[in-house]
């Protein structure tokens, strides 16, 4: 059986932050390989056309092959939820054991989403602490184990595990701050990236 793991988020845009979550989950677990899916129109937030986050995963992936990107939120008309992109993704990997790469925040409203009570058994979840400071991981652990005992409630059992990885104080709200006063993102981005976002004017005053 292979293990693969599944890192959805809008990427707005990929930074170092998000890199180093991926490469530490096919390392700890281990994995075979980590599916980068990018949401196509994601609700209740503003991002930069599709294609231009696209491009820019790809531009900071390509050098690794046990990445790959996906476009599976192009083929679905309507909202995206998560359980029909694992169910998508599924139909196209036989023999699959699944984890999903996501931050804590995100974790702790796992109880609230869509068919969350099938969606937590289907896969193992990967949890990557917060990145700019916030709760210390005694007091994560303490969150994780609330959302568990939520479906425990429910009968459902969610299978998760912390990720052992470094705090870096990366988002990618702060670098479209950054570029939005003029000032260098250099280091926060791999420099393909921050080519990309300077060659297409992405995020700047100019762009709005």
């Amino acid at each position: 059986m292979q293990h693969i793991g599944i890192f959805g988020g809008t990427f707005d845009p990929i930074h170092w932050g998000h890199l180093l979550v991926a490469q530490t989950a096919l390392s700890q677990v281990p994995l075979e390989k980590v599916i980068w899916v990018p949401s196509f129109n994601p609700p209740h937030k503003k991002v930069v056309l599709f294609k231009h986050r696209w491009e820019m995963l790809q531009l900071a992936t390509k050098q690794n092959p046990e990445f790959t990107v996906s476009q599976i939120e192009t083929k679905r008309s309507g909202t995206s939820y998560a359980i029909n992109t694992l169910m998508d993704l599924s139909s196209g990997y036989a023999n699959t054991h699944w984890y999903w790469i996501i931050g804590l925040d995100t974790f702790k409203t796992i109880p609230r989403w869509y068919r969350g009570n099938e969606l937590a058994q289907m896969c193992d979840w990967l949890i990557a602490p917060r990145l700019l400071g916030g709760e210390t991981i005694a007091e994560s652990e303490v969150i994780c184990k609330q959302v568990e005992q939520q479906f425990k409630e429910q009968s459902v059992a969610i299978d998760w595990q912390f990720l052992d990885l470094p705090l870096v104080a990366i988002s990618s709200s702060l670098i479209r701050q950054l570029c939005h006063k003029g000032q260098s993102i250099r280091y926060l981005v791999p420099e393909s990236v921050r080519s990309y976002i300077t060659a297409h004017g992405l995020y700047s005053s100019k762009s709005e």
